[in-house]
């Protein structure tokens, strides 16, 4: 006959003699079934619905927070940012235009919306509805300084005009400078992620298993070899602490007055080599008294190093400069004339 022996935390002992012998129940309430089952066969059973049950949450909890705009060339998403009735979505999905209409999760019919304010640089902005309703479920936005690469995410919004969908995948990588485009706007220190981001959800919700919004997502790699189709797999959301810092100060101000984006103070344009390849940023204006200048450049040096990263066009710099702060001091390489120079900036902001 095996002993009983106390159980700690009040665990009955049976219990524990039952998980030292490899099955998962010896209680008289378990079945015979369950009594023969080993404990690997039925644990992971358990653990995938604890999973199953998270998600659920997560989806209940946040997804009333997450709207779909609709705008006159086409739709987006966007977060319920506070009891006033201010909306959070991606400055690609407003545009140039004013008004908006906009599909609570709870709602039949969209609402009028207006905008608030936009900053392209960063790829933000904030409308906010004309008349909200008295009872509006703001999204909880959580530190994206502590999202770490394997976290589990989803994102919610209205891909390709499904609204309150949802997909799943993790966090990828942090820290990424991306372009959004030929010539587009450079975002820095964004979060990329395999959950699936498709036209449509671009201003909607990245989140974590605790329920808070930890990014939006805003755009999805192309991959030259699909023909600039998608790359399945990797999309980037600009991350919550950017989203807040920006969307407080466009509430408050009407516009972004701290951008929190370094810049090098010049205009410049790609210049080709040999073989027609580029082969750095040709400065073209100067800022006065501005970094640069106050650093010695001039127009018509060739920029071909900034900081860590080598300068080969106007994109590579503005992805370098994404990835730095206002007030860091950097070393850049320059061409004057042929002759490689060196000098150090105290970066300036946007």
């Amino acid at each position: 006959m095996t002993p009983t022996i106390p159980g700690p935390s009040g665990f009955p002992s049976r219990l524990l003699t039952a998980l030292a012998l490899g099955t998962l129940c010896a209680l008289p309430a378990c079945t015979s079934a369950e009594r023969s089952a080993p404990a690997a066969d039925i644990a992971p059973r358990a653990d995938a619905g604890a999973l199953e049950d998270a998600y659920q949450q997560v989806v209940s909890d946040v997804l009333p927070s997450v709207v779909q705009i609709t705008t006159a060339d086409g739709l987006g998403s966007g977060i319920i940012y506070d009891n006033d009735g201010h909306i959070v979505t991606n400055a690609h999905v407003v545009g140039e235009q004013k008004t908006f209409e906009v599909l609570l999760a709870d709602q039949q019919q969209p609402l009028p919306a207006t905008v608030v304010a936009t900053y392209p640089p960063q790829d933000l902005a904030v409308v906010v509805l004309d008349n909200p309703p008295d009872r509006l479920r703001p999204a909880s936005f959580g530190d994206s300084g502590r999202v770490e690469v394997g976290q589990i995410v989803l994102a919610m919004g209205a891909p390709l005009g499904l609204s309150s969908s949802v997909t799943q995948g993790i966090v990828s990588a942090v820290g990424r400078s991306v372009s959004e485009g030929e010539g587009g706007t450079t975002l820095g220190d964004m979060v990329q992620t395999s959950a699936a981001i498709n036209p449509g959800n671009s201003g909607g919700a990245l989140v974590n298993l605790q329920g808070e919004v930890i990014g939006i997502p805003t755009l999805a790699a192309r991959d030259p070899q699909l023909g600039g189709g998608q790359a399945p797999g990797i999309g980037f959301a600009i991350p919550a602490r950017t989203v807040t810092d920006l969307a407080d100060q466009m509430i408050e101000n009407g516009e972004v007055t701290r951008s929190g984006r370094a810049a090098l103070g010049v205009s410049v344009r790609t210049i080709l080599g040999d073989g027609f390849q580029p082969i750095g940023a040709a400065v073209v204006d100067l800022t006065e008294n501005g970094p640069a200048a106050k650093a010695g450049l001039r127009a018509g040096d060739v920029v071909v190093w900034l900081g860590d990263e080598p300068v080969t066009d106007v994109g590579s710099l503005s992805e370098a400069l994404a990835g730095l702060q206002p007030g860091d001091k950097v070393k850049v390489g320059y061409l004057r004339n042929g002759d490689r120079h060196d000098t150090e900036v105290t970066l300036g902001e946007v």
